[in-house]
């Protein structure tokens, strides 16, 4: 795996020379990350935390919700998908957003959505209710997770953006681990409506940090010509002593792309339409993996007859890999080639699925196949995040990692409704797995096809 090149470094105090000339894409480059930049790689981190909670909450639910209500479990497949489709919806309008209104103001209100719906779903008494409710849920969970992804990349050094990104999205695996564990001791002690209480008001009391440390994007204030005494503070707080009255700002990634096109349009002109496709099918892929696991993994694991507590501890186990995998992913992209690295874990993703087919017997055997599966997984799918983060400029960075999104979630809604049709004709775990090993290669070799045609294609922003 070869080393990805670094350019030369300029020098260090370039800012401030140059007829005190500031140019906002290159100097945080190389420079300490200081810590106005570590407090929202934290606020992203406990918000991905709270989205996985939120997300897989109904993973761990629904068997308590079967018993409770007297459904079958091909009942849960409106319910299942329900929530993945608010997340695309969210995912697509959210971007456009908050290339227009700020990053800072979408994600605020995105996460307040989250908690009032989710407390809304802890007081439904139908399933007609509770799955219209999982919807609005969605579209807040869709509006959040692209928009911090896309903050966290504007605020980090590009010697550092992938490490930074995947390092918050640790947060989404840990919180899916997280309501795995606290899901089971509050249905125990209380009942499944305790998760939904939970899952709520944790993203309110969020809210009121974000509103006191959650700053705005530099780059997208200059982007939006805001009055030059903001544009200092910010740039300030950033890195204390930066700027002053004088300085003259320019964002030279703007004048190196030329963007005209505004909006999802833009995503496929002929600078970005090779990787946006390629992304776009390969978040689709994973996104169809991820969810069909996360959502239906427990009840097929009972299924196959492990107690549900086995059960249980096969989706933790799942998240906890994919909250180190995250991790990991970042480093890997920031020191090789970023395209290679997420095309070997997207392979390594079929290996182990096809290896949990054959292993779905034992359970010791089947859980540390599970750990690695979401440890190349969930690597695999925030590496696509970061890559979307350094594919496109910032006048369309939102609305081009919302789309990445979004299009992923058109793949969990197929992967989540696939499930239920599956569990409906009753087929084993290894079939399952046999099945799943096909997406996640198809993704592989799409990420592999980026990487091949960079040198014989105009060079996007960061790829």
């Amino acid at each position: 795996m070869g080393r990805k090149p670094h350019p030369p470094f300029p020098p260090r105090e370039y800012d401030k020379m140059n007829n005190n000339v500031l140019d906002v894409h290159t100097f945080l480059d190389h420079r300490p990350i200081g810590r106005q930049q570590k407090t929202v790689v934290f606020l992203g981190l406990l918000i991905l935390m709270l989205d996985g909670f939120d997300t897989m909450m109904m993973g761990f639910v629904a068997p308590a919700l079967i018993q409770d209500w007297g459904i079958d479990r091909s009942d849960l497949g409106p319910l299942m998908m329900s929530g993945i489709v608010g997340l695309s919806i969210g995912s697509l309008l959210a971007g456009p957003l908050a290339d227009r209104f700020g990053r800072r103001w979408v994600i605020i209100v995105a996460v307040t959505l989250v908690g009032l719906f989710c407390l809304a779903c802890a007081f439904t008494h139908n399933l007609h209710a509770l799955t219209a409710t999982r919807f609005l849920t969605g579209v807040g969970l869709g509006a959040t997770m692209p928009n911090i992804t896309t903050l966290l990349a504007e605020c980090a050094p590009l010697r550092r953006r992938s490490l930074i990104v995947t390092s918050a999205w640790c947060g989404f695996g840990f919180g899916g681990a997280l309501c795995g564990l606290v899901s089971e001791h509050l249905i125990q002690l209380y009942s499944w409506r305790a998760v939904f209480v939970t899952g709520g008001a944790l993203p309110l009391l969020l809210v009121l940090a974000l509103l006191v440390w959650l700053p705005e994007s530099l780059r997208y204030r200059i982007q939006r010509n805001q009055s030059h005494e903001r544009i200092v503070a910010a740039t300030n707080a950033l890195i204390p002593g930066s700027a002053d009255s004088s300085t003259h700002f320019v964002n030279s990634e703007l004048e190196a792309t030329e963007e005209t096109i505004r909006g999802p349009a833009a995503l496929l002109n002929r600078r970005y339409r090779l990787g946006t496709l390629t992304i776009w099918l390969a978040m689709f892929m994973g996104f169809f993996h991820l969810y069909f696991l996360s959502n239906w993994l427990p009840l097929a694991a009972s299924a196959a007859g492990m107690t549900y507590s086995q059960a249980a501890t096969l989706g933790i186990i799942l998240q906890v890999g994919g909250a180190i995998g995250n991790f990991t992913v970042g480093l890997k992209m920031d020191r090789f080639e970023p395209n290679r690295v997420v095309s070997i874990m997207f392979a390594g993703c079929a290996v182990f699925t096809l290896l949990i087919a054959l292993s779905s017997s034992s359970f010791a055997a089947m859980g540390t196949l599970v750990f690695l599966l979401g440890y190349v997984l969930m690597s695999a799918n925030a590496g696509c995040f970061a890559l979307g983060a350094g594919h496109y400029p910032t006048p369309i960075r939102a609305t081009g990692v919302s789309w990445v999104f979004g299009i992923g979630r058109v793949g969990a809604i197929l992967g989540a409704g696939s499930g239920a049709i599956i569990m409906g004709w009753g087929w084993t775990i290894t079939d399952m797995f046999t099945l799943l090993a096909v997406p996640v290669m198809t993704a592989a070799l799409a990420i592999h096809l980026k990487r091949r045609a960079l040198g014989k294609t105009i060079p996007a922003v960061a790829s």
